[in-house]
Protein backbone atom coordinates (compact mmCIF):
# COMPACT_ATOMS: atom_id res chain seq x y z
CA UNK A 1 0.00 0.00 0.00
CA UNK A 2 1.09 3.61 -0.62
CA UNK A 3 1.59 5.63 1.97
CA UNK A 4 0.50 9.04 2.29
CA UNK A 5 2.39 12.31 1.78
CA UNK A 6 2.73 14.87 3.63
CA UNK A 7 0.08 17.34 3.29
CA UNK A 8 0.57 20.68 0.98
CA UNK A 9 0.40 23.49 2.56
CA UNK A 10 -2.80 25.01 1.45
CA UNK A 11 -4.68 21.52 3.22
CA UNK A 12 -6.51 22.45 6.93
CA UNK A 13 -4.38 22.13 10.06
CA UNK A 14 -6.57 21.46 13.27
CA UNK A 15 -6.64 24.61 15.54
CA UNK A 16 -6.15 24.50 18.82
CA UNK A 17 -9.67 24.52 19.82
CA UNK A 18 -10.52 21.95 17.67
CA UNK A 19 -8.37 19.55 19.61
CA UNK A 20 -9.33 20.37 22.90
CA UNK A 21 -12.84 19.99 21.88
CA UNK A 22 -12.25 17.06 20.15
CA UNK A 23 -10.16 15.79 22.58
CA UNK A 24 -12.69 16.49 25.87
CA UNK A 25 -15.67 13.86 23.71
CA UNK A 26 -12.67 11.56 23.64
CA UNK A 27 -11.66 11.75 26.89
CA UNK A 28 -15.02 10.56 28.21
CA UNK A 29 -14.21 6.91 28.41
CA UNK A 30 -10.31 7.22 29.79
CA UNK A 31 -11.70 9.70 32.52
CA UNK A 32 -14.36 7.49 33.51
CA UNK A 33 -12.32 4.46 34.01
CA UNK A 34 -8.82 6.21 35.42
CA UNK A 35 -11.00 8.06 37.90
CA UNK A 36 -12.68 5.03 39.71
CA UNK A 37 -9.91 2.30 39.74
CA UNK A 38 -8.36 3.88 42.96
CA UNK A 39 -12.08 2.99 44.28
CA UNK A 40 -12.02 -0.50 43.48
CA UNK A 41 -10.89 -2.24 46.83
CA UNK A 42 -13.68 0.47 48.63
CA UNK A 43 -16.30 -0.63 46.45
CA UNK A 44 -15.68 -4.77 46.92
CA UNK A 45 -15.57 -3.88 51.00
CA UNK A 46 -18.93 -1.73 50.73
CA UNK A 47 -20.50 -4.56 48.54
CA UNK A 48 -18.81 -7.25 50.57
CA UNK A 49 -17.25 -8.43 47.08
CA UNK A 50 -14.59 -9.95 45.80
CA UNK A 51 -12.41 -7.35 43.82
CA UNK A 52 -12.46 -9.96 41.21
CA UNK A 53 -16.51 -9.67 41.47
CA UNK A 54 -15.71 -5.70 41.41
CA UNK A 55 -13.87 -5.85 37.98
CA UNK A 56 -16.95 -6.77 36.69
CA UNK A 57 -17.97 -3.43 36.69
CA UNK A 58 -14.79 -2.99 33.90
CA UNK A 59 -15.73 -5.48 31.43
CA UNK A 60 -19.21 -3.77 31.28
CA UNK A 61 -18.46 -0.62 31.13
CA UNK A 62 -16.16 -2.01 27.98
CA UNK A 63 -18.59 -3.81 26.88
CA UNK A 64 -21.06 -1.05 26.80
CA UNK A 65 -18.12 1.38 25.04
CA UNK A 66 -18.34 -2.19 22.33
CA UNK A 67 -21.92 -2.25 21.91
CA UNK A 68 -22.64 1.29 22.26
CA UNK A 69 -20.57 2.45 19.21
CA UNK A 70 -21.70 0.15 16.82
CA UNK A 71 -24.82 2.08 17.29
CA UNK A 72 -23.96 5.79 17.20
CA UNK A 73 -21.35 5.27 14.39
CA UNK A 74 -23.78 4.21 11.50
CA UNK A 75 -26.49 6.46 12.86
CA UNK A 76 -24.32 9.53 12.84
CA UNK A 77 -23.42 8.81 9.49
CA UNK A 78 -27.17 8.19 9.07
CA UNK A 79 -28.48 11.54 10.96
CA UNK A 80 -26.15 13.61 11.43
CA UNK A 81 -23.09 14.23 13.95
CA UNK A 82 -24.82 16.54 16.21
CA UNK A 83 -28.03 14.36 17.45
CA UNK A 84 -26.30 11.38 17.81
CA UNK A 85 -23.57 13.59 20.17
CA UNK A 86 -25.55 15.17 22.47
CA UNK A 87 -28.11 12.58 23.01
CA UNK A 88 -25.35 10.38 24.23
CA UNK A 89 -23.25 12.79 26.26
CA UNK A 90 -26.91 13.58 28.14
CA UNK A 91 -27.40 9.82 28.84
CA UNK A 92 -23.71 9.66 30.43
CA UNK A 93 -24.16 12.69 32.48
CA UNK A 94 -27.83 11.24 34.04
CA UNK A 95 -25.93 7.65 34.41
CA UNK A 96 -22.89 8.98 35.80
CA UNK A 97 -25.42 10.56 38.51
CA UNK A 98 -27.45 7.67 39.09
CA UNK A 99 -24.29 5.13 40.19
CA UNK A 100 -24.01 7.07 43.29
CA UNK A 101 -27.93 6.01 44.53
CA UNK A 102 -27.57 1.71 43.29
CA UNK A 103 -27.63 -0.13 46.50
CA UNK A 104 -25.99 -3.54 44.69
CA UNK A 105 -23.17 -4.67 43.02
CA UNK A 106 -25.10 -6.01 40.06
CA UNK A 107 -26.78 -2.87 39.47
CA UNK A 108 -23.58 -0.82 39.73
CA UNK A 109 -22.55 -3.43 36.69
CA UNK A 110 -25.28 -2.82 34.64
CA UNK A 111 -25.15 0.89 35.43
CA UNK A 112 -21.82 1.25 34.06
CA UNK A 113 -23.04 -0.55 30.82
CA UNK A 114 -25.12 2.24 30.44
CA UNK A 115 -22.71 4.72 31.36
CA UNK A 116 -20.14 3.52 28.76
CA UNK A 117 -23.43 3.34 26.03
CA UNK A 118 -23.43 7.46 26.55
CA UNK A 119 -19.48 7.25 27.00
CA UNK A 120 -18.65 6.03 23.67
CA UNK A 121 -20.73 9.10 21.55
CA UNK A 122 -17.98 11.33 21.72
CA UNK A 123 -15.43 8.55 21.20
CA UNK A 124 -17.01 6.89 17.57
CA UNK A 125 -18.59 10.12 16.84
CA UNK A 126 -15.40 12.44 17.83
CA UNK A 127 -13.36 10.56 15.17
CA UNK A 128 -15.46 10.65 12.09
CA UNK A 129 -15.47 14.02 13.04
CA UNK A 130 -12.06 14.42 12.40
CA UNK A 131 -12.02 12.50 9.25
CA UNK A 132 -15.01 14.29 8.01
CA UNK A 133 -12.35 17.85 8.04
CA UNK A 134 -8.92 16.39 7.27
CA UNK A 135 -6.79 13.92 5.16
CA UNK A 136 -5.31 10.92 6.73
CA UNK A 137 -1.92 12.08 7.95
CA UNK A 138 -3.48 15.11 9.16
CA UNK A 139 -5.98 12.79 11.07
CA UNK A 140 -3.55 10.89 12.16
CA UNK A 141 -1.47 14.01 13.90
CA UNK A 142 -4.67 15.21 15.07
CA UNK A 143 -5.24 12.01 17.18
CA UNK A 144 -2.00 12.28 18.27
CA UNK A 145 -2.89 16.07 19.58
CA UNK A 146 -5.71 14.63 21.60
CA UNK A 147 -3.41 12.46 23.36
CA UNK A 148 -2.60 15.88 24.92
CA UNK A 149 -5.80 15.91 26.64
CA UNK A 150 -6.80 12.56 26.87
CA UNK A 151 -3.72 11.99 28.81
CA UNK A 152 -4.80 14.39 31.51
CA UNK A 153 -7.37 11.46 32.32
CA UNK A 154 -4.33 8.61 33.55
CA UNK A 155 -2.06 11.19 34.58
CA UNK A 156 -4.67 12.89 36.85
CA UNK A 157 -7.12 10.93 37.72
CA UNK A 158 -6.03 8.09 39.42
CA UNK A 159 -4.82 10.78 41.94
CA UNK A 160 -7.91 12.92 41.91
CA UNK A 161 -10.12 9.27 42.65
CA UNK A 162 -7.76 8.48 45.87
CA UNK A 163 -7.99 12.00 47.07
CA UNK A 164 -11.65 11.93 46.79
CA UNK A 165 -11.50 9.21 48.67
CA UNK A 166 -9.47 10.09 51.58
CA UNK A 167 -12.01 13.25 51.51
CA UNK A 168 -14.90 11.63 50.95
CA UNK A 169 -16.31 7.81 49.20
CA UNK A 170 -16.77 6.76 46.06
CA UNK A 171 -20.29 7.98 45.44
CA UNK A 172 -17.88 11.40 45.10
CA UNK A 173 -16.27 9.65 41.80
CA UNK A 174 -19.66 9.61 40.14
CA UNK A 175 -20.61 12.72 40.82
CA UNK A 176 -17.54 14.23 39.49
CA UNK A 177 -18.19 11.90 36.57
CA UNK A 178 -21.73 13.81 35.90
CA UNK A 179 -20.61 17.17 36.33
CA UNK A 180 -18.15 16.73 33.99
CA UNK A 181 -20.60 15.53 31.15
CA UNK A 182 -22.32 18.53 31.96
CA UNK A 183 -20.02 20.96 30.86
CA UNK A 184 -18.88 18.84 27.57
CA UNK A 185 -22.36 18.80 26.57
CA UNK A 186 -22.81 22.50 26.65
CA UNK A 187 -19.10 22.89 24.78
CA UNK A 188 -20.73 20.77 22.37
CA UNK A 189 -23.62 21.95 22.14
CA UNK A 190 -22.64 25.75 21.67
CA UNK A 191 -19.29 24.98 20.34
CA UNK A 192 -19.24 22.15 17.69
CA UNK A 193 -20.77 22.09 14.27
CA UNK A 194 -22.27 19.68 11.90
CA UNK A 195 -19.66 18.17 9.94
CA UNK A 196 -21.33 15.17 7.94
CA UNK A 197 -20.40 15.74 4.57
CA UNK A 198 -22.80 15.57 1.50
CA UNK A 199 -21.02 12.21 0.16
CA UNK A 200 -21.79 10.45 3.44
CA UNK A 201 -25.39 11.67 3.47
CA UNK A 202 -25.93 9.62 0.25
CA UNK A 203 -24.12 6.86 1.47
CA UNK A 204 -26.20 6.44 4.19
CA UNK A 205 -28.80 6.71 2.76
CA UNK A 206 -28.20 4.27 0.18
CA UNK A 207 -28.08 1.45 2.40
CA UNK A 208 -29.02 0.18 5.51
CA UNK A 209 -26.60 -0.26 9.03
CA UNK A 210 -25.96 -3.80 8.09
CA UNK A 211 -24.71 -3.25 4.17
CA UNK A 212 -22.82 -0.42 5.21
CA UNK A 213 -21.14 -2.70 8.08
CA UNK A 214 -20.88 -5.99 5.12
CA UNK A 215 -19.10 -2.85 3.27
CA UNK A 216 -16.41 -2.19 5.69
CA UNK A 217 -15.54 -5.57 6.81
CA UNK A 218 -15.40 -6.93 2.87
CA UNK A 219 -12.70 -4.22 2.20
CA UNK A 220 -9.11 -5.95 3.42
CA UNK A 221 -7.59 -3.11 4.77
CA UNK A 222 -10.19 -1.52 6.60
CA UNK A 223 -10.79 -5.46 8.01
CA UNK A 224 -7.02 -5.56 8.81
CA UNK A 225 -6.86 -2.15 10.50
CA UNK A 226 -9.90 -2.80 12.50
CA UNK A 227 -8.49 -5.94 13.97
CA UNK A 228 -4.99 -4.56 14.40
CA UNK A 229 -5.90 -2.04 16.34
CA UNK A 230 -8.57 -3.55 18.15
CA UNK A 231 -5.88 -6.35 18.93
CA UNK A 232 -3.29 -3.89 19.93
CA UNK A 233 -6.03 -1.91 21.94
CA UNK A 234 -6.92 -4.53 24.12
CA UNK A 235 -3.22 -4.80 25.87
CA UNK A 236 -4.24 -1.44 27.32
CA UNK A 237 -7.39 -1.96 28.16
CA UNK A 238 -6.20 -5.16 29.96
CA UNK A 239 -3.59 -3.16 31.75
CA UNK A 240 -6.23 -0.37 33.00
CA UNK A 241 -8.49 -3.26 34.24
CA UNK A 242 -5.94 -5.17 36.27
CA UNK A 243 -3.31 -2.68 37.31
CA UNK A 244 -5.54 -2.04 40.80
CA UNK A 245 -5.14 -5.74 42.04
CA UNK A 246 -1.22 -6.03 40.47
CA UNK A 247 -0.09 -2.89 42.39
CA UNK A 248 -2.61 -2.75 45.17
CA UNK A 249 -3.43 -6.57 45.62
CA UNK A 250 -0.51 -8.26 44.36
CA UNK A 251 2.63 -5.43 45.32
CA UNK A 252 0.53 -4.46 48.50
CA UNK A 253 0.81 -0.72 47.93
CA UNK A 254 -2.30 1.58 48.36
CA UNK A 255 -4.19 3.75 46.72
CA UNK A 256 -2.21 6.59 46.33
CA UNK A 257 0.71 4.83 45.28
CA UNK A 258 -0.82 3.34 43.15
CA UNK A 259 -1.74 6.36 41.47
CA UNK A 260 1.23 7.52 41.40
CA UNK A 261 2.29 4.31 39.96
CA UNK A 262 -0.43 4.96 37.23
CA UNK A 263 0.87 8.09 36.38
CA UNK A 264 4.20 7.45 35.79
CA UNK A 265 3.19 4.90 33.09
CA UNK A 266 0.61 7.34 31.40
CA UNK A 267 3.67 9.70 30.92
CA UNK A 268 4.90 7.14 28.59
CA UNK A 269 1.73 6.95 26.28
CA UNK A 270 1.33 10.69 26.40
CA UNK A 271 5.15 11.69 25.47
CA UNK A 272 4.91 8.80 22.83
CA UNK A 273 1.69 9.98 20.81
CA UNK A 274 3.72 13.37 20.92
CA UNK A 275 7.00 12.04 18.95
CA UNK A 276 4.71 10.53 16.72
CA UNK A 277 2.98 13.58 15.46
CA UNK A 278 6.55 14.71 14.61
CA UNK A 279 7.97 11.43 13.00
CA UNK A 280 4.80 11.86 10.64
CA UNK A 281 6.46 15.21 9.69
CA UNK A 282 8.65 12.46 7.94
CA UNK A 283 6.98 8.73 7.60
CA UNK A 284 3.91 7.58 6.95
CA UNK A 285 1.47 6.03 9.16
CA UNK A 286 2.08 2.65 8.26
CA UNK A 287 5.67 2.08 9.09
CA UNK A 288 5.65 4.01 12.31
CA UNK A 289 2.78 1.57 13.94
CA UNK A 290 4.49 -1.85 12.14
CA UNK A 291 7.70 -0.96 13.99
CA UNK A 292 5.76 0.30 17.28
CA UNK A 293 3.99 -3.02 16.88
CA UNK A 294 7.12 -5.03 17.18
CA UNK A 295 8.85 -3.21 19.79
CA UNK A 296 5.97 -3.69 21.78
CA UNK A 297 5.81 -7.26 21.22
CA UNK A 298 8.95 -7.84 22.26
CA UNK A 299 8.74 -5.94 25.52
CA UNK A 300 5.95 -7.74 26.47
CA UNK A 301 7.65 -11.17 25.87
CA UNK A 302 10.67 -10.17 27.92
CA UNK A 303 8.24 -8.73 30.97
CA UNK A 304 6.55 -12.74 30.44
CA UNK A 305 9.64 -14.27 30.34
CA UNK A 306 10.96 -12.65 33.52
CA UNK A 307 7.68 -12.91 35.72
CA UNK A 308 8.57 -16.93 34.68
CA UNK A 309 12.07 -16.97 35.52
CA UNK A 310 11.83 -14.91 38.85
CA UNK A 311 8.39 -15.84 41.00
CA UNK A 312 9.25 -12.48 43.00
CA UNK A 313 9.22 -10.16 39.92
CA UNK A 314 10.90 -7.17 41.61
CA UNK A 315 7.64 -4.27 41.30
CA UNK A 316 10.28 -1.60 39.88
CA UNK A 317 11.23 -4.05 37.06
CA UNK A 318 7.43 -4.66 36.28
CA UNK A 319 6.90 -0.41 36.08
CA UNK A 320 9.48 -0.34 33.72
CA UNK A 321 8.57 -2.87 31.24
CA UNK A 322 5.18 -1.93 31.36
CA UNK A 323 6.00 1.41 30.79
CA UNK A 324 7.78 0.77 27.69
CA UNK A 325 4.94 -1.55 26.55
CA UNK A 326 2.59 1.49 27.34
CA UNK A 327 4.39 3.90 25.11
CA UNK A 328 4.61 1.82 22.08
CA UNK A 329 1.17 1.98 21.93
CA UNK A 330 1.84 5.79 21.41
CA UNK A 331 2.76 4.86 17.70
CA UNK A 332 0.22 2.62 16.94
CA UNK A 333 -3.40 3.83 17.89
CA UNK A 334 -3.81 6.91 16.23
CA UNK A 335 -1.80 5.91 12.94
CA UNK A 336 -4.08 2.48 12.55
CA UNK A 337 -7.11 4.48 13.43
CA UNK A 338 -5.96 7.24 10.74
CA UNK A 339 -5.35 4.60 8.30
CA UNK A 340 -8.42 2.52 8.83
CA UNK A 341 -10.80 5.34 8.56
CA UNK A 342 -8.95 6.87 5.25
CA UNK A 343 -9.67 4.17 2.98
CA UNK A 344 -13.11 4.35 3.39
CA UNK A 345 -13.94 8.44 4.47
CA UNK A 346 -17.97 8.30 3.48
CA UNK A 347 -18.32 5.73 5.73
CA UNK A 348 -15.99 7.31 8.53
CA UNK A 349 -18.92 6.96 11.06
CA UNK A 350 -19.28 2.62 10.21
CA UNK A 351 -15.48 2.74 10.38
CA UNK A 352 -14.67 4.39 13.45
CA UNK A 353 -17.44 1.97 15.37
CA UNK A 354 -15.42 -1.07 14.23
CA UNK A 355 -12.37 0.84 15.61
CA UNK A 356 -13.57 1.35 18.32
CA UNK A 357 -15.61 -1.31 19.20
CA UNK A 358 -12.80 -3.74 18.09
CA UNK A 359 -10.35 -2.30 21.02
CA UNK A 360 -13.06 -2.43 23.87
CA UNK A 361 -14.44 -5.61 23.30
CA UNK A 362 -11.09 -7.44 22.45
CA UNK A 363 -10.38 -5.84 26.19
CA UNK A 364 -13.48 -6.58 27.66
CA UNK A 365 -12.39 -10.27 27.14
CA UNK A 366 -9.23 -10.17 28.28
CA UNK A 367 -10.08 -8.24 31.43
CA UNK A 368 -12.84 -11.26 31.94
CA UNK A 369 -10.23 -13.96 31.60
CA UNK A 370 -7.13 -12.11 33.30
CA UNK A 371 -9.03 -10.63 35.80
CA UNK A 372 -9.57 -13.15 38.33
CA UNK A 373 -5.83 -14.83 37.74
CA UNK A 374 -4.31 -11.39 38.17
CA UNK A 375 -3.45 -11.15 41.81
CA UNK A 376 -0.81 -14.36 41.21
CA UNK A 377 1.87 -11.69 39.57
CA UNK A 378 2.60 -9.88 36.54
CA UNK A 379 2.91 -13.18 34.59
CA UNK A 380 -1.06 -13.45 33.75
CA UNK A 381 -0.85 -9.54 32.17
CA UNK A 382 2.68 -10.29 30.25
CA UNK A 383 0.80 -13.17 28.71
CA UNK A 384 -2.54 -11.57 27.74
CA UNK A 385 -0.18 -8.60 25.96
CA UNK A 386 1.68 -11.22 24.26
CA UNK A 387 -1.08 -12.89 22.79
CA UNK A 388 -3.29 -10.21 22.14
CA UNK A 389 -0.11 -7.67 20.55
CA UNK A 390 0.99 -10.48 18.62
CA UNK A 391 -1.80 -10.60 17.06
CA UNK A 392 -2.67 -7.61 16.10
CA UNK A 393 0.99 -8.55 13.99
CA UNK A 394 -0.42 -10.96 12.72
CA UNK A 395 -3.71 -8.96 11.33
CA UNK A 396 -0.99 -6.22 9.81
CA UNK A 397 0.99 -9.07 8.09
CA UNK A 398 -1.41 -11.54 6.70
CA UNK A 399 -4.93 -9.10 6.37
CA UNK A 400 -3.20 -5.82 5.68
CA UNK A 401 0.01 -6.44 3.40
CA UNK A 402 -1.81 -9.44 2.08
CA UNK A 403 0.95 -12.27 2.90
CA UNK A 404 -1.78 -14.66 4.05
CA UNK A 405 -3.88 -16.87 2.35
CA UNK A 406 -5.40 -15.44 -0.98
CA UNK A 407 -8.16 -12.63 -0.56
CA UNK A 408 -10.97 -13.41 -2.41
Amino acid sequence: MTEPHPLPAEEPRASVRDVVLIGMLTAFAAFSIDLYLPALPAIAADFNATLGAVQGTMASFLIGLAVGQLVLGPLSDRIGRRPPLLAGILLYTLSSAALTLVPTLDLLIAGRFVQAVGACAGLVIGRAIVRDRFSTTETARFFSLTFLIIGVAPLIAPSIGALLLKWSNWHMIFWLLAAFGLMAGIATFALIPESRSAETARQAASENTLQSYVAALSHRRVLGYVLAGGLNGSALFTYLATSPALFMDHYHQSAQQFGFIFTFNALGLVAATQVNRVLLRRFGPGPIARNASVLAFLFSSILLALALILPELPMLLTITMIFLILASYGFVGANLSALALGEMPARAGVVSALLGSGSYLFGAVATIVTAPLVTGGPATLAGALVIGLGASIAALVLIVDGHGPRWH
